[in-house]
Parts: C-alpha cells; sequence; structure tokens
C-alpha cells in the first residue's frame, strides 16, 4: 500500500520511519516534509496550482492518509477526504474541536463526568483580570484556541497571570486567543496517554511522559516539547486502571453520544494528583516528542492498527510492545521557543546513530551542500535500553555528537523519573 504523512516536524518523520519498516507498505509520501524525511526513501508530494490534498491522493493513489498538525484536523481535512471516500485517520472537524477549542474539551469533559480542573472562560481582558484577582492564585491561563503548545502560562503570582491574560488578547496567538480559559492549577505528576479510538472501541498505547519547559529542572517558558519518554512509570497498573475508568471509557461513551465520528488517536495530557488522574487538556493528534518515543518501542505494524481503526475494527487489533525503555532529547535552535536564527550547516548525525540512536528531523532543510537548522525544534535524538537509566545514558552519548552554531538541549529528560 501507498501512504502520506502529512506534516513536516519530529512526529512526522517517525511516523514516516515506522510505517517504512511495514512490509505491507510499498511507499511513503510525506508532505510537506522536511530536510531528513526527504532524504530518505520517502518521497515528496507537491501540490501544484489548486490542487488539494485530497487530490494528491487520489493522482498518487493513496491508500492511507496519517495527519500530524492538528490545524489540518481542525480545519475539517478529514471530512474532505471521507467525502471522496478516501481512508484517513483522524477524526472529523466537529470531534477535532476537542483540541481546537480548550472551552468545548472543558465541557465535553464535564458533561461526561471525567475529571478536569474547574475552569471559566472569558471574551473580554477585563474581565479576566477581574476574576484573577478575585480568584487568586496559582491558576492556568490558556488562550482557546490552537497555539503549537506556547499559549499555556502556569501563573504562581496575580501579576504573571494578568500579564498572560493581556498577552493573549494582545493579538500574540490570533484568533486563538480571542477566548481565554482560566482554570484552576493541579498539582502532581504529568503523564501522556495516547489511544487509538474507532466508534466501538478505545485502546491505549503505551504511556509516556513529555518535558513542556525550556530549561532543566523544569524552568523557563513552555514550548512544543523538549523531550519525553516512555514508559511513564507514574503511570502503573493501579494507575491505568484508574485513567481507563475515569478518562478513557467516559471519553468513548461522550463520543458515541454526541455522534462524533472518532477514528484516530486521541491524547490526553493527564496530572496524576493525590485524588487521582485528571485531563489537563485533549489533543486529537500523536503528540510531539511523545510519538518518537513511543513508536521507538511499539513492534506492531502501525498502518494496520490505522486501517482497522478506520474500518470500525479496532477490537480485532492487540498492540505489541518492546520490554524497554525510550528516551527522546529535542535539540533546538538558539533563542527558541522566541526568536532563532537559522540556515546553520549541522554536523554529527551520522555519527549519533553509529553509537545506536535513531535521529528524528524536525526544522531540517536540506541546502545545496549540506543539512541546515530551518526551525525552533531541529532534531530529536531517540534511544532504548533495557531500563530507563540505560536509554537515557544512550541518547545523551548521541546527543553529544551532534553540533550546530546556537544549539540548545535539556540535560535532564527523564532523570526525574530516574
Amino acid at each position: 500500500m501507498n501512504i502520506l504523512v502529512v506534516g513536516s516536524g519530529g512526529r512526522e518523520h517517525a511516523l514516516a520511519w515506522k510505517f517504512s519498516e511495514s512490509p505491507n507498505v510499498d511507499k511513503v509520501y510525506c508532505y510537506p516534509g522536511n530536510g531528513g524525511i526527504l532524504g530518505s526513501d520517502i518521497s515528496s508530494i507537491e501540490l501544484k496550482n489548486e490542487e488539494t490534498l485530497a487530490d494528491a491522493a487520489i493522482h498518487y493513489n493513496i491508500d492511507l492518509t496519517v495527519i500530524g498538525p492538528e490545524k489540518y484536523l481542525c480545519d475539517g481535512i478529514v471530512d474532505e477526504f471521507r467525502e471522496k471516500k478516501l481512508k484517513i485517520f483522524g477524526p472529523d472537524k466537529k470531534a477535532a474541536q476537542l483540541e481546537g477549542s480548550k472551552w468545548f474539551a472543558k465541557e465535553f469533559m464535564n458533561r461526561y463526568a471525567i475529571p478536569t480542573a474547574k475552569a471559566e472562560v472569558f471574551t473580554d481582558e477585563s474581565s479576566a483580570i477581574d476574576y484573577v484577582k478575585k480568584h487568586g492564585t496559582p491558576v492556568v491561563v490558556k488562550a482557546d484556541g490552537l497555539a503549537a503548545g506556547k499559549g499555556v502560562t502556569v501563573a504562581f503570582t496575580n501579576q504573571e497571570a494578568i500579564k498572560a491574560v493581556r498577552h493573549c488578547f494582545s493579538g500574540a496567538f490570533g484568533d486563538a486567543g480571542y477566548e481565554v480559559v482560566i482554570e484552576d492549577y493541579l498539582d502532581g505528576e504529568e503523564a501522556s496517554i495516547l489511544a487509538f479510538v474507532d466508534h466501538d472501541t478505545i485502546k491505549p498505547l503505551a504511556s509516556s511522559q513529555d518535558h513542556k519547559r525550556l530549561n532543566d529542572n523544569d524552568k523557563g517558558p513552555n514550548t512544543g516539547g523538549m523531550g519525553a519518554y516512555s514508559p511513564a512509570p507514574v503511570v502503573d497498573d493501579e494507575m491505568w486502571r484508574r485513567i481507563d475508568e475515569s478518562v478513557l471509557q467516559p471519553f468513548l461513551h461522550g463520543c458515541q453520544t454526541e455522534k462524533l465520528d472518532y477514528r484516530g488517536i486521541i491524547y490526553a495530557g493527564i496530572m496524576i494528583t493525590s485524588t487521582g488522574p485528571k485531563v489537563l487538556e485533549f489533543n486529537v493528534r500523536f503528540g510531539d516528542p511523545e510519538t518518537q518515543a513511543v513508536l521507538y518501542r511499539l513492534k506492531s505494524d502501525l498502518a494496520q492498527a490505522m486501517l482497522m481503526t478506520i474500518d470500525n475494527k479496532l477490537v480485532e487489533y492487540e498492540f505489541e510492545w518492546e520490554d524497554q525503555s525510550a528516551v527522546c532529547v529535542v535539540l533546538v535552535s538558539g533563542g527558541y521557543p522566541g526568536n532563532y536564527e537559522k540556515g546553520h550547516q549541522i554536523f554529527g548525525i551520522e555519527d549519533a546513530e553509529q553509537v545506536g540512536v535513531k535521529v528524528f528531523h524536525a526544522g531540517t532543510r536540506q541546502e545545496s551542500e549540506y543539512l541546515s537548522n530551518s526551525g525552533g525544534r531541529v532534531l530529536g535524538v531517540t534511544a532504548k535500553g533495557n531500563s530507563l537509566k540505560d536509554a537515557v545514558d544512550e541518547v545523551y552519548k548521541g546527543v553529544e555528537k551532534i553540533t550546530w552554531t546556537g544549539m540548545y538541549y535539556r540535560k535532564d529528560i527523564a532523570t526525574g523519573a530516574l
């Protein structure tokens, strides 16, 4: 079969790489791709004139399309593909609001008794600031719409919260900040739970944990993700039972009740609190960089699992996992998540892979004679080990081989779990 992966990040490179391992896959295409994806045996699809991705999928005889970025899903790409009888993995536009609007997701969780933080939504700056002054801190201030993982501020003082509110309403996140959600702060340890969903079944993948903050010891601003590891020790057998009972099954029931055409993956960002798991947010696509760590442990045929989900046969599929840990460390451009310099030559990727790691590309570009950094998050160096400590040791051996001007990375990915 032929597969199309839509997106240009490390998540998409990991998906494309996993598909290329399947004996059932003839060709993997990517749109628009990046320097590492297109430097391998994965081909690029280029749109012509007013051609849509659905038109291109027909032209290239694509049997399965997988969407990486949430914006495509929220804009309704799944609806367009399904109208043309094309197989695509993901929720339709209505269901994608679970990520496209944080308030939509919050109301959904409340309707189906999915544990989450109490919250209020605001459409004007003054009302939001008045709420902060009355409620007090800590609180979490969120731009309601899509902000590439950067529209969330955990505020421990009124000054921080008010600054975040003003930042949202200033237009910093465009349409995403026209409404602002302010919710109670939850204390605990985070875990990322990804699960396949069709109309009748929900099945989780291996647990993982992301590192959102830019700097070591979870300091600095939020980013799209600085690293991840799988599995997450905080999600033991008892916690899995509680997550399934209080989050996953109610989520499926909610989709069924509201007749959401959800045939894809749901990502629940969960805080493990002293009173149990509570959902921080829902994402309607694979996480990044969780995908790199999780898929590096997956033994099963990913394409087959997706096709069975699309055909509403997920109940018949069983995922198999390597009995190892995996760690992904994200290398970013200096200045990220703010302004950063691009165009610097990247050195050492081949040397890194020779020590046994897998390097997934994100913000890279193939110049005429060399590979350069072209984005904020540039590479995701990923390794496995028989223990989490082994995986950490291995991944940093690979990281040390890579360099470019201004390169930055966290040096404590997964060490908190050790």
